[in-house]
């Protein structure tokens, strides 16, 4: 079988190596695609194919995915969650440095510089004077969201020697061993704001974490604070972060989401979604986007789906069943009782389930037979049957 990917956007071509030749076809005027990959490109108006199993983003963020249909549709939706972390750590880091050293007055300053000679040895005296900054060590940086991002946020001020303290109701395990031993944890976000000196957002666009910053939290803040925003548009309310620089409330604004009202302020820096705009970021992410398509596509196994389980069940045939339906009551029994109908016997499944949708993957002894098939597919709430 021959499987076919349209691709959207500029995807590295690091990632679409790893899909073998012969296997696979891909392009960009694919019709009746398997799967769709993409980076930025918005497909909240796009029609899909009854044929489509899969879409991948090679990045963090959906926003750009109609998830919510593609679930109805029992279409998995994949994301490249941490494969951009270290582009995006070294964005919030460098930009500290950029602010509390005034490196982008300071670079304005000199490069409109005339004078030659002593005069322009003194104008930049003059400089050196006007652009005094602060050390980051001993001083404290708030880090709301501690996923893949977060935590190398957090560990990388901490080895600076900053104090540290984090927010995340909802960090994992897995993360949490991954932080380092000194940093602290903040009971919410007012007591995080409260304490911190430096403010930085590592969170989804989600209703919970829409205005996180807003004109009430800002009586929370210290004074002078800086905020640092390279998470999502609308994770904080830039109206209320225009008045509170103008209060003197917030030093500094550093976004990667300019706005035209930011970009005129004096006090913020705003830079043009640079967050993962780097050529390791970019292969990262469609390297782990293929292998979570291509693993799917030939095996049903899901690996960092954002609408539905994680589901990894090793093969133990040359014939298997991929399911995708409602998680209601008697699913996986009525398929089972259609394969028993005709003495198809299970070897090895699993059953895994995320909210209204669950995913069976059943290895059998022998091939399935189109009738079977066709019986599977006909039950209530079955949303996508396949033999891979």
């Amino acid at each position: 079988m021959t499987y076919k990917i349209l691709k959207i956007n500029n995807l590295s071509e690091k990632g679409l190596e790893r899909f073998p030749a012969g296997k696979y076809e891909l392009g960009s005027e694919i019709s009746s695609p398997d799967a769709i990959m993409l980076r930025s490109q918005k497909l909240h108006d796009m029609e899909f194919d009854a044929n489509l199993k899969a879409v991948g983003r090679a990045g963090a963020g959906v926003n750009n995915i109609p998830v919510e249909r593609l679930s109805k549709l029992g279409v998995p939706v994949f994301n490249a969650p941490g494969a951009n972390a270290n582009a995006v750590k070294e964005l919030v880091i460098g930009s500290l440095f950029l602010c509390e050293r005034n490196l982008h007055h300071a670079f304005s300053y000199t490069d409109q510089l005339s004078a030659v000679g002593e005069a322009l040895d003194q104008q930049v005296e003059d400089g050196k004077k006007k652009f005094v900054g602060r050390e980051l060590p001993s001083r404290t940086l708030g880090v709301i969201g501690l996923g893949a991002i977060g935590v190398e946020v957090a560990n990388t001020a901490a080895a600076l020697g900053m104090n540290v303290i984090g927010y995340d109701p909802a960090v994992t395990v897995a993360n949490a061993w991954k932080l380092s031993a000194g940093v602290e944890k903040a009971n919410s976000v007012d007591d995080l704001l409260s304490r911190s000196e430096f403010v930085t957002f590592h969170v989804p666009l989600i209703d919970a974490t829409r205005n996180m910053i807003n004109e009430q939290r800002l009586h929370s803040m210290q004074e002078n604070s800086v905020v640092l925003n390279f998470a999502r548009s609308g994770v904080v309310d830039d109206e209320a972060i225009l008045k509170g620089l103008d209060s003197g409330k917030i030093k500094t604004y550093i976004t990667d989401f300019p706005t035209r009202e930011t970009i005129e302020h004096e006090r913020v820096i705003t830079l043009p979604h640079l967050g993962a705009s780097t050529a390791e970021a970019e292969e990262n992410c469609a390297i782990m986007v293929a292998d979570q398509l291509q693993e799917f596509l030939e095996h049903g196994n899901i690996r960092n789906s954002v609408n539905f389980p994680n589901v990894e069940l090793s093969r133990k045939s040359d014939h298997r069943l991929a399911m995708i339906h409602r998680n209601v009551p008697d699913m996986v029994g009525q398929i089972s009782h259609q394969l028993g109908k005709s003495s198809v016997n299970i070897e090895h499944m699993i059953n895994e389930s995320r909210g209204d949708v669950a995913c069976t993957l059943i290895d059998t002894h022998q091939q399935v037979d189109e009738q079977t098939m066709s019986a599977i597919k006909g039950i209530e709430g079955l949303l996508k049957a396949r033999q891979i």
